[in-house]
């Protein structure tokens, strides 16, 4: 059996993970489990191992007083206790034997991953809409709402993705921002975005230009502004950086400029003030003119 295969299936939604265990001379799996997970209670593991929910390469569950597998790939659920209900809903804005086009709210992560695990756009609509091979085409951050491409039928999954790769796919965002008196639109703004070294977030340095984004008044709202953004690459958290870099970062961002300190919960009254509006490009397997559009407004956006 190939190793990069699970051998064990999706469970409400979500995907098993795996853990390639290294070489070494281990009592027992549930000692080196419990070592290596430090974070997780050693009861926890003892717990999982004696109710068959540590799998093998083969789909085969552990017991709790399994041998150490070396060299081999174990299977598990992850789990997130008290994992935070999101209140909002996502729509389905169409739908064919391909693609899937989704309206995602803010604060709802698109795939599992970290404190997020059943509480994601990917999980609920492979539940809701029983579609266990449900993809996403590409990405928005959690705290962006808007237009979001996914792919129904693995075949054609490639061919999507690869108008995003060669920049075949035209995207239009909203933001709410203040307002700069000097700041001449519309403009372009082009910079070397990189990952800082001290955290996540990203920010502009010296040397070629690896982002470009579009920057257009919709209109003007006291200090506020409503802007149009369209950005001609997809670097991670671009528009949030353009925008800190012009002196106009978007209103409730928890990221940019600075880091707050504590995020561990959302504010769900105060969302990021950015949408993926519209997304258009040729389909490139039917070959024809797609567009869609999100129904959502920002809760700043002047009337």
């Amino acid at each position: 059996m190939n190793q990069r295969v699970s051998p064990i299936p999706e469970r409400a939604g979500v995907a098993p993970s795996f853990l390639q265990l290294p070489a070494g001379a281990w009592p027992d799996l549930l000692s080196f489990l419990v070592a290596h997970f430090a974070h997780i209670p050693a009861a926890v593991w003892r717990a999982r191992l004696q109710n068959g929910e540590v799998f093998d390469h083969l789909g085969r569950p552990h017991r709790l007083d399994s041998p150490y597998p070396a060299n081999r790939r174990v299977w598990y659920y992850r789990d997130v206790p008290d994992e935070v209900v999101v209140p909002f809903a996502a729509t389905v804005l169409y739908r064919d034997a391909r693609l899937l086009v989704a309206d995602k709210p803010h604060f709802l992560a698109c795939i599992p991953g970290g404190r997020h695990l059943r509480e994601t756009l990917l999980g609920r609509l492979r539940r809701e809409l029983d579609l266990p091979q449900l993809t996403p085409i590409h990405r928005l951050d959690r705290e962006t709402a808007g237009v979001m491409l996914f792919c129904i039928d693995p075949a054609h999954r490639a061919a999507y993705q690869s108008l995003f790769q060669t920049r075949e796919v035209r995207k239009t965002y909203e933001a709410i921002a203040p307002w700069r008196d000097d700041l001449a639109l519309p403009l372009v703004h082009r910079s070397r975005l990189l990952e800082r070294d001290d955290c996540f977030r990203m920010h502009e340095v010296a040397g070629e230009a690896n982002s470009e984004t579009r920057v257009e008044l919709i209109a003007r709202a006291g200090t506020l502004a409503h802007y149009r953004l369209s950005p001609l690459t997809g670097r991670k958290h671009q528009l949030r950086a353009h925008l800190t870099a012009l002196g106009i970062p978007i209103v409730n961002d928890p990221w940019y400029p600075a880091l707050l300190p504590d995020k561990a919960v959302d504010d769900f009254s105060q969302p990021l003030q950015l949408l993926a509006r519209s997304i258009a490009f040729t389909d490139p397997v039917s070959g024809e003119a797609r567009q869609f559009h999100s129904e959502r407004r920002l809760l700043l956006a002047p009337d």
